[in-house]
């Protein structure tokens, strides 16, 4: 016999899924109406995690310096240095930054400012030389091809109140310099614990896969892991290698070429190399196009001949030597995967791609190999008992 409270009890039972089903239909439809203040939480918890990210990623760069220098630590068989080699080589590798950031800012950063100067006070002559090439290439009437003197002026109007304008901001920002100072030393500090305690992060994340993924995923995910990781600090150490290299021979070039804006350039093409072919080329294009400008069309025809046998250089035997086929993708493959990559997170996301896609290249292939291998064995003989 059921009484009235079991009666009710069983009721109420019924009617939970219902009550889920309202209560989740309003919590969308309140996310969706005020999808402002969700956003708003979003960008503060992203604000103060900012640091942390910041510090998490220069670990990570610095880690490859870092665990060199440990290794050649070890090497020394002296009990001390041995016994100590993961803070002696946290130590050595913030004093190498930091001597390396007192030099670009005694040495590099004046002769920056030099140039820039420079270039303000030879401005009018500039724009003369500027005329004139416009001139001789609409002289030359290359089909059809006409460049407007007024469009010319309305871009170095551009530029002069995008100066004022960046002057301005510059002003306003000068309140937030103390945030960007203290966010900086944080993301700083972060990044010595997390050098520190990488190993533990490590053995903590691994720990937690297995404990939670069946052993033959655990393994697949930690091979293909394992690879992303040598993958990405493959591609910084030799990036960093090559930019270096190529900054300095364009360095070097456009000083013998008499650009007075040598370094500056120079220093430009080897930090934009990091976003792999555009960033050569776009790089390029610049140079030339200021070599243009300040020394005439025919040093810049020069500086275009002599940075292209320079791309080609770097593209044919030193990026080849430095990568090892670590990345052996096609370059059509290379241009949609950065692409893609900057569409989503900027430049940031133009240097992650190679990496990424190389890695999603083999999981790829190894998904069609596997799919291959059991299209063709041969199906397997089921013992069928014989009847008495």
């Amino acid at each position: 016999m059921i009484t009235i409270r079991q009666f009710k009890s069983k009721k109420l039972q019924s009617l939970v899924p219902y009550f889920l089903l309202a209560l989740a239909i309003v919590g969308a439809y309140k996310a969706i109406s005020e999808i402002g203040f969700f956003t708003d939480i979003v960008v503060r918890i992203w604000g103060i995690i900012t640091p942390f990210f910041y510090g998490f990623m220069l670990a990570y760069v610095l880690s490859i310096p870092c665990s060199g220098i440990q290794k050649l630590l070890a090497k020394t068989k002296i009990g001390f240095l041995v016994t100590r080699k993961k803070a002696m080589g946290i130590l050595i590798t913030y004093i190498l930054i930091g001597l390396l950031i007192s030099l670009t800012l005694n040495l590099v950063i004046p002769t920056i400012a030099n140039s820039i100067a420079l270039f303000i006070t030879d401005f009018p002559v500039y724009y003369a030389s500027t005329m004139q090439i416009v001139d001789y290439i609409n002289n030359l009437d290359l089909l059809g091809l006409k460049i407007s003197i007024d469009v010319i002026l309305e871009w170095f109007q551009d530029i002069l109140h995008f100066s004022m304008g960046s002057v301005t901001s510059s002003i306003n920002a000068i309140v937030g310099v103390s945030s960007a100072i203290f966010r900086g030393f944080l993301a700083i500090i972060s990044s010595i614990y997390i050098l520190a305690e990488k190993d533990k992060f490590k053995a903590f994340l691994r720990r937690m896969l297995s404990a939670f993924i069946p052993a033959a995923g655990y393994r697949v995910i930690m091979h293909h892991a394992d690879n992303l990781n040598r993958n990405f600090k493959q591609y910084i150490y030799t990036q960093t290698i090559d930019g270096c290299i190529l900054g300095t021979l364009v360095t070097i070039e456009l000083y013998l070429i008499g650009s007075p804006y040598f370094l500056i350039l120079g220093i430009m093409l080897g930090v934009i190399n990091y976003i792999p072919y555009f960033g050569s080329i776009v790089g390029s294009l610049i140079a030339v196009i200021v070599v243009m400008f300040t020394q005439g069309f025919t040093m810049g025809v020069i500086t275009a001949i002599v940075l292209l046998i320079t791309q080609q250089i770097d593209g044919n035997f030193i990026q080849p030597r430095l990568m090892g086929g670590s990345f052996s993708l096609s370059p059509f493959l290379v241009i949609v995967s950065i692409t893609i990559g900057g569409a989503f997170a900027g430049v940031l996301g133009m240097i992650a791609a190679i990496p990424i896609v190389a890695v999603l290249s083999d999981i790829f292939e190894s998904i069609i190999t596997h799919y291959e291998r059991r299209k063709h064995e041969p199906p397997k003989e089921t013992n069928m008992a014989e009847p008495e």
